[in-house]
C-alpha cells in the first residue's frame, strides 16, 4: 500500500509539473514575435567641433529636446537603423533619470513633463499644477519673467501633455481647450505644432486665434509661410489636430526647430526653447518598430538643428531628455550595415525604467549622474542662474 501511495504521489507531482511547464510554454507563446524594420532614409549627422560648443562659463540660451517615450532601446534602434551614427552622440554628458510620478510607479506624460518643467512631482495627468492642484511656475515662465525669449515646438498638438506642462496649469491634460486658453495668459514668442481646433472650435465660443492676432501674433497655418517672418511673436498651426506620421509630414520637426531658433535668437538676453518629438511614444504604444525608428530619426535630426545652432553660437546649452519609456522595447537582432532592426516588446504602455539624458554646451556637466526627473529642472535653472 505504501508503495502504491508513493507511486500515486509521484504521478501527481509529475502531472502538476507538466501543467506548470505547459503554462510556461503557453505564456511564452502568447508573446508576439519580434518585428523587423529596414530603414531606407539614411542621413549624415551634423559635423560638430566639441570645442566650439563651450565658449562661455554659463549659457545664454537653453534648448531642451524631449523624446516622448524614448528609452535606451529606442535610441539603439535609431542608431542601428542609421548605420551606427546619430546627432545625439555629440551630446557627451550623459545621465539617467527616475520617472515615477507622485502617485504611481509608472508615470504618464503630464506628470512627467510637469516634473521636468517645474521641478515638482505631481499626480498623473496633471499639467503645470502641484499636488494641491495649484499652479506651479514653469521654467518657460521663469525665462519670460527674466526677459528671455521663449518657444515651444511639438509634432503633436501644441496643447498636448508635454508642451502644455511648460505653459498651462490644468488638473487634466485631456482638457485641451482650457490648455489652449492658457496660452493667452503667458507671453510666448514662438509656438509651432498641431491643434488649431482647440483654439477655434471651442465650447465657450472664443476664437483664440483672433485673440492672438489682436495681441500682435502672426498666426500661420503653414510652416513654409514662416520663412518670410522676421520676428515674433509667431504661432504656426501645422494641423487642426495632431500631425501625421513622418512619411506624410516630412521634415516638419527639424524645420520647425530651425525656424524657432532663428526667431528666438534675435533676443540679446537669450532664450528658452522646448522641442518635443511627440510620437516616439505612439510607436511604443503600438509596438510599431518602424514608427519608433522613423520618429527617433526625426527627433535626432531636430537635435542636429540644435547642434548646428549651438556650434555657431558657443553660448547655448542643449539637453536631450525623455519623460518615460514606452513599450518595454528590447532589441532581438539587427544590422548596422543594413540599417535593420528587430525588436520585441513587453508592454503596450509606459514602463517604470530609468531613461537617458544627454547634454552639451556650457554647464552640461551638471547633468551627469542618476537623479529624479525633477532634477532636470533643478539643473536647468542652476545653469541659467535662475
Amino acid at each position: 500500500m505504501k508503495t502504491q501511495r508513493k507511486l500515486k504521489r509521484g504521478i501527481g507531482i509529475l502531472f502538476l509539473c507538466g501543467l506548470a511547464f505547459t503554462a510556461v510554454l503557453c505564456r511564452k507563446s502568447e508573446q508576439p514575435p519580434p518585428t523587423s524594420y529596414q530603414n531606407s532614409r539614411y542621413y549624415t549627422p551634423v559635423p560638430v567641433d566639441p570645442s566650439r560648443l563651450v565658449q562661455a562659463e554659463y549659457p545664454r540660451n537653453l534648448i531642451l529636446l524631449i523624446g516622448d517615450g524614448m528609452g535606451v532601446s529606442h535610441i539603439t534602434a535609431a542608431l542601428t537603423a542609421n548605420k551606427g551614427r546619430l546627432n545625439l552622440e555629440h551630446l557627451r554628458h550623459v545621465g539617467l533619470t527616475r520617472t515615477q510620478s507622485l502617485n504611481r510607479y509608472v508615470t504618464d506624460s503630464g506628470s512627467a513633463a510637469t516634473a521636468i518643467a517645474s521641478g515638482v512631482k505631481t499626480f498623473d495627468r496633471a499639467v503645470g499644477v502641484g499636488p494641491d492642484s495649484q499652479a506651479v511656475m514653469t521654467i518657460l515662465q521663469m525665462a519670460h519673467a527674466r526677459g528671455l525669449a521663449t518657444g515651444l515646438v511639438a509634432t503633436s498638438t501644441i496643447t498636448h501633455a508635454t508642451p502644455a506642462a511648460f505653459i498651462a496649469h490644468q488638473i487634466s491634460r485631456d482638457d485641451q481647450e482650457a490648455i489652449a486658453a492658457d496660452f493667452l495668459d503667458t507671453r510666448i514668442d514662438v509656438f509651432i505644432g498641431g491643434g488649431r481646433k482647440y483654439f477655434t472650435e471651442r465650447g465657450d465660443g472664443r476664437n483664440l486665434v483672433r485673440e492672438l492676432e489682436e495681441r500682435g501674433y502672426t498666426v500661420l497655418e503653414s510652416l513654409d509661410a514662416a520663412d518670410s517672418v522676421l520676428s515674433g511673436p509667431l504661432a504656426v498651426f501645422t494641423s487642426e489636430d495632431g500631425n501625421p506620421r513622418v512619411p506624410e509630414r516630412g521634415d516638419l520637426l527639424p524645420r520647425a526647430t530651425a525656424t524657432a531658433l532663428r526667431l528666438l535668437s534675435c533676443n540679446p538676453n537669450g532664450f528658452f526653447l522646448m522641442v518635443e518629438g511627440s510620437y516616439i511614444d505612439g510607436g511604443g504604444h503600438d509596438n510599431d518598430t518602424g514608427r519608433i525608428v522613423d520618429e527617433m530619426l526625426d527627433f535626432d535630426r531636430a537635435v542636429g538643428e540644435a547642434l548646428a545652432f549651438a556650434e555657431k553660437d558657443g553660448n547655448t546649452l542643449i539637453v536631450a531628455a525623455s519623460d518615460h519609456e514606452t513599450g518595454g522595447m528590447a532589441l532581438a537582432d539587427g544590422s548596422f550595415a543594413e540599417g535593420r532592426v528587430e525588436a520585441a516588446y513587453t508592454s503596450g504602455n509606459h514602463t517604470g525604467v530609468m531613461v537617458p539624458l544627454f547634454a552639451a554646451g556650457p554647464k552640461a556637466a551638471l547633468f551627469i549622474g542618476i537623479y529624479e526627473n525633477t532634477g532636470i529642472f533643478d539643473r536647468m535653472t542652476e545653469a541659467l542662474g535662475f
